[in-house]
């Protein structure tokens, strides 16, 4: 548990939240996606196997396309088109996209903490099995992102 919020009762703001910031940037009982990928080169990023397999960079890009898609729902704003092929939701990145990719996706994962922190009660009663989704999806993630990267990365 996050250390500001032992000492207070959890309600189900503090849970999703909890969930968000521990697969974003807060090392609880694993490595947030942040600490994942610090560091890493485009090179590294786009490293695959010879299966099929994703990338480092393929993973964050999938990352950033899904949370996206919920924060814009969240916001009312209409998300990105979607042609309903997951596939296309795998992405490579450059040089000078990967770093760019990095910060979207702090962006995007502060953005859905702070709709977390400011949604009403009604908001998250509405809201809350699709955040504990994005939650799970994005440690699920995390996982495979540290199973390719480095290994001084797991804990």
């Amino acid at each position: 548990m996050l250390m500001a919020q032992k000492n207070k009762p959890a309600t189900l703001r503090s849970i999703l939240l909890e969930q968000l910031k521990t697969t974003h940037n807060v090392k609880d009982w694993f490595v947030p996606v942040d600490t994942a990928i610090a560091g890493l080169t485009a090179e590294q990023a786009n490293w695959k196997d010879n299966t099929d397999n994703h990338s480092i960079a393929q993973l964050v890009t999938h990352l950033i396309f899904w949370n996206k898609q919920s924060l814009d729902k969240f916001e009312g704003r209409k998300p990105s088109a979607f042609s309903g092929d997951n596939k296309e939701t795998f992405t490579e990145v450059t040089d000078k996209t990967w770093p760019e990719s990095i910060k979207e996706l702090d962006r995007i994962l502060a953005a859905c903490e702070n709709i977390v922190k400011t949604a009403d009660d009604a908001k998250l009663q509405t809201w809350y099995s699709t955040i504990a989704h994005i939650g799970t999806h994005n440690a699920y993630h995390v996982g495979q992102i540290l199973y390719i990267g480095p290994a001084e990365l797991s804990f």
